[in-house]
């Protein structure tokens, strides 16, 4: 059985934190809050870990996996970012939204949309989530946590634990997630389209 921990959502322990990042580093899968619904991810370079999240979630090679980063400098290392999208994302995040860019030779080959090379990038205004990528150093690989035979994501992370807490190392419960996704948008030639409608606002993309 995974472990439990609950963090302050305002003023995360540093204690727990660092707990938690060990047992990302140690190769764990980590279900953890954002500024939507609740997030599954795991170390950016383990292989393993991210097929035990494609088997949990059911998704075929294709799905689309997000690298959820910190701010706008760790973006840069992954995608290909010009003067116009920059501005876009700098208005945009932290914030609920995920954008498709062009990816950069950083980004494992498992991770890319295979025609188009291209990765989903996203900056969470979450202090959880946030702590966890300062002491990491390093972008989270991600998916939205939406269960099988649920039409839903779930809300709560002690339900959340209770159903998956024995397929998973850690559920961090930072307070009640949103059922909706975060809003994806693609940047791939400068001119944002929303290609999914989640949280957030889509009327500043049009």
């Amino acid at each position: 059985m995974g472990q439990l921990f609950v963090i302050h959502p305002k003023n995360p322990e540093q204690r727990l934190i660092k707990q938690a990042v060990k047992i990302i580093l140690d190769g764990g899968v980590v279900i953890y809050p954002t500024d939507s619904a609740y997030a599954i991810g795991c170390k950016l370079e383990n292989k393993q870990a991210l097929e035990r999240i494609r088997l949990l979630r059911q998704l075929d090679e294709q799905h689309y996996f997000t690298l959820i980063c910190k701010d706008l400098s760790q973006i840069s290392t992954y995608a290909t970012i010009d003067n116009s999208t920059f501005r876009i994302l700098k208005a945009h995040t932290p914030g609920p939204y995920t954008f498709i860019l062009n990816a950069t030779r950083e980004v494992p080959r498992r991770l890319l949309q295979p025609k188009r090379q291209t990765i989903g990038i996203r900056i969470p205004d979450n202090q959880i989530i946030q702590a966890l990528l300062s002491e990491l150093s390093e972008p989270l690989m991600s998916v939205t946590l939406s269960i099988p035979g649920h039409d839903y994501p779930m809300v709560n992370a002690r339900d959340i634990y209770d159903v998956l807490g024995n397929k998973v190392d850690l559920v961090i419960d930072g307070g009640a997630g949103s059922i909706e996704p975060s809003t994806i948008v693609e940047m791939i030639n400068g001119n944002p389209e929303v290609v999914r409608v989640g949280k957030g606002d889509v009327s500043v993309f049009s």
